[in-house]
C-alpha cells in the first residue's frame, strides 16, 4: 500500500471516529450514558454507516487532495455531506433537549426530528452515498490522468 493510500485510509478512519465521538460525547452530555447506549443499540447500523461513509468521503477527499495537491471544491461536498450525517445521528436525541430546554420545547421545534427520526437517517445516508460517488468519480478521473502522465521507468 503506497504513501497517499496508507494516510487517506488512517485520515479516514479517524474521521469516522471523530464523527462517532461527537454523536456518543452530545448524546450522553443531553441525556445521559444509559440512554446513549440504548440509543446506539436501537439505531447502530445507521449510525455506523453514517461515520463510515463520512470517514470515507473523507479518505477519499484526502487521497484526492495529494493527488491533486489542490482540491477546493470537493471539501464542500465533505462538508455538506458530513453535517448531513452528523445531524441525522443527533436527531435521534434531539427530543430530550425539551427537559433542558423548555423555550424549545414549546415551540415544537423538537418534534420534528423525532417523528423522522429514521428518514433522517436516510437524509444522511443518502448525502453520504452522493458524496462518496462524487468524489469517487473525481479520484478516478485524476488517478486516471496521472497514470497517463507518469513515465514507466
Amino acid at each position: 500500500m503506497n504513501d497517499n493510500v496508507f494516510r487517506a485510509a488512517q485520515t479516514g478512519l479517524l474521521a469516522a471516529a471523530a464523527l462517532l465521538g461527537v454523536y456518543f460525547g452530545l448524546l450522553t452530555l443531553v441525556s445521559g450514558g444509559a440512554f446513549t447506549r440504548e440509543q446506539f443499540a436501537l439505531f447502530w447500523p445507521y449510525i455506523v454507516a453514517l461515520a463510515a461513509g463520512f470517514g470515507v468521503q473523507v479518505g477519499l477527499f484526502v487521497y484526492l487532495r495529494r493527488l491533486l495537491s489542490s482540491a477546493k471544491a470537493h471539501g464542500k461536498v465533505v462538508a455538506v455531506s458530513g453535517t448531513a450525517s452528523t445531524a441525522a445521528m443527533m436527531s435521534c436525541c434531539t427530543h430530550y433537549l425539551a427537559n433542558a430546554l423548555p423555550i424549545v420545547g414549546a415551540a415544537g421545534l423538537v418534534t420534528l426530528p423525532t417523528q423522522y427520526q429514521v428518514e433522517l437517517f436516510w437524509v444522511g445516508l443518502a448525502f453520504n452515498a452522493a458524496g462518496v460517488a462524487y468524489i469517487g468519480r473525481k479520484v478516478a478521473a485524476a488517478a486516471k490522468e496521472h497514470a497517463r502522465c507518469t513515465v514507466p521507468a
